[in-house]
């Protein structure tokens, strides 16, 4: 199964830019599960460490659906918009609350394969930056970050939204990044699974 998380707190570009990704491996045969920061309680970690002590999270909000997802998946799509230059907050607390999924299972994402999107209001707003943010995480925590390679989509799937839907749904280019960077991610996914 792959899984999408989107880190944005509204409907618009992100959740629409990563359902088309999902879409497009779900007809290359894929199954494929979507998740929204939108609209659920996600309380930052506090880093308290109670995890570490009784193997689970000491907060009980929507994190609790989504671990199981985590846990479950081949592959992780997270999407995020650029807020100053980085990624969203929605975002960065799921990062952040997956500590409890390593304190049951250090290896809990090694292995996965991990694709970065990030949509941002201008151009050139940051989606390098919190692209980079999202591969480190997977670095971290052991899963394999792939990108779209060279000429187009060298650190992922950047898009241009210009605060609008319709300007995402217009930015040909970044559904070039897109296409190039979700082709990979299939390919990394399908050879894994050839070998297991």
């Amino acid at each position: 199964m792959i899984l999408g998380i989107s880190g944005s707190p509204r409907k618009q570009a992100t959740e629409y830019v990563l359902n088309e990704a999902l879409s497009i491996l779900e007809d290359k045969g894929f199954q494929t599960e979507f998740f929204g920061s939108r609209g659920k309680n996600i309380n930052p970690c506090k880093h308290c460490d109670y995890c570490m002590r009784n193997k689970e999270c000491i907060q009980k909000d929507d994190m609790q659906n989504l671990y199981p997802l985590i846990t479950e998946a081949e592959g992780i799509i997270m999407a995020t918009p650029v807020y100053n230059g980085g990624l969203s907050a929605q975002l960065k607390a799921i990062m952040d609350r997956c500590r409890a999924l390593g304190a049951i299972d250090y290896d809990f994402m090694r292995y996965k394969v991990g694709m970065a999107i990030a949509i941002g209001g201008d151009r050139i707003g940051g989606q390098e930056l919190a692209i980079q943010q999202i591969t480190t995480f997977y670095i971290l925590t052991g899963a394999i970050p792939v990108s779209g390679g060279s000429f187009g989509a060298n650190t992922g799937a950047t898009l241009w939204s210009q605060d609008t839907l319709k300007g995402v749904k217009e930015d040909e280019q970044g559904f070039r990044s897109l296409r190039k960077t979700v082709k990979r991610f299939a390919v990394f996914i399908e050879n894994f699974e050839m070998k297991k």
